[in-house]
């Protein structure tokens, strides 16, 4: 843990739960290990969690009512909630590499398209300065520039809620887990 990290404030989140499947997705056929949270659990403490500062740490305490007979699962939780977050940390930034690669090849398209446009025009102002001529020349002026709303999107507001995503997935993915029996 780095000094940042000691200093970093710590939330805690209380889940009480009547067996363990409550907490795993029953569609998924893997292992606890593995298993994905239910929708509704991840849901829950991914919106609690975003309402903290992006540097917080998390502590979860699950409290189970019906304890399981094969001893503690403190081990097997924590690695299931690290293993899911982490997992949906790695998705996102696969998604956020899609867009930035989106986001390249529409700059490159609208880089070249902002260029003909402004070339035609340049050229349609050259033909005279009548108002059909001007009407044409703004037109194409207008027109190039709008075809770099999609990249600038992109580049300016698109990616970073996805990067505070991705950090807030990994903060989950190493909150401490505490698990305890009883309401």
């Amino acid at each position: 843990m780095t000094q940042a990290d000691s200093k970093a404030p710590i939330h805690r989140l209380a889940l009480r739960v009547k067996d363990i499947a409550q907490l795993f997705n029953s569609m998924d056929p893997t292992p606890f290990l593995n298993k994905d949270l239910d929708p509704r659990a991840n849901e829950f403490i991914e919106s609690w969690a975003s309402t903290h500062l992006v540097n917080s740490r998390f502590h979860l305490t699950i409290h189970l009512e019906q304890w399981p007979a094969d001893g503690d699962p403190t081990a097997m939780l924590t690695s299931a909630i690290r293993n899911h977050f982490i997992y949906k940390a790695e998705l996102t930034r696969r998604r956020l590499r899609q867009v930035l690669s989106q986001g390249r090849m529409s700059l490159f398209i609208g880089i070249t398209f902002v260029s003909l446009c402004l070339i035609a025009a340049d050229f349609i102002g050259g033909l005279g300065e009548g108002a059909g001529y001007r009407i044409a020349r703004e037109s194409l002026t207008i027109v190039g520039w709008v075809a770099m709303w999609r990249p600038m999107q992109i580049f300016l507001y698109d990616w970073w809620p996805m990067q505070r995503k991705i950090r807030l997935y990994m903060r989950l993915g190493s909150a401490h887990v505490q698990v305890v029996q009883g309401k």
